[in-house]
């Protein structure tokens, strides 16, 4: 099983809840696969100043063998944040060295992935954060 976190905290004309629907929509499509999901809830941003986001972890029986894989699926959630309205990835970060972070009209997180863990420069999984972010696990456990 694959563990994704979605999240969008921009409020325009469609809505953070549109651009979940959106990505479990293009998730499933790409994928080929069934999601199953949690409830959708509202948090405070983490690590920055800015709106509210809505927060979502779904779940789907999708094979990952091998890092290739991982990075493959990882290539898809980026592919669907970019179609969502998202600019191109490209970390920023602050004269310590420290990420920065900033409103998102859309955000897919690999948390984990059952069995499998792996870390290179693009991705690490489980998600570094996870422990970090009550939200992420407490949403986490109920799709377990």
């Amino acid at each position: 099983m694959i563990y994704l976190l979605l999240g969008s905290n921009i409020e325009d004309a469609k809505g953070r809840a549109f651009y979940l629907s959106e990505a479990r929509r293009l998730l499933s499509e790409k994928l080929q696969v069934e999601l199953y999901c949690t409830e959708i809830i509202e948090t405070e941003a983490v690590g920055f100043e800015g709106g509210a986001f809505l927060n979502q972890v779904v779940k789907a029986d999708y094979p990952i063998d091998n890092e290739d894989d991982a990075l493959k699926l990882l290539n898809v959630c980026q592919g669907i944040e970019i179609a969502i309205g998202r600019p191109a990835h490209s970390a920023v970060f602050d004269e310590k060295g420290e990420r920065v972070y900033s409103d998102r009209v859309i955000d897919i997180d690999i948390l984990m992935i059952d069995g499998f863990a792996m870390e290179n420069e693009r991705l690490r999984i489980p998600h570094p954060q996870v422990e970090e972010r009550e939200f992420a696990g407490r949403l986490l456990k109920l799709c377990k």
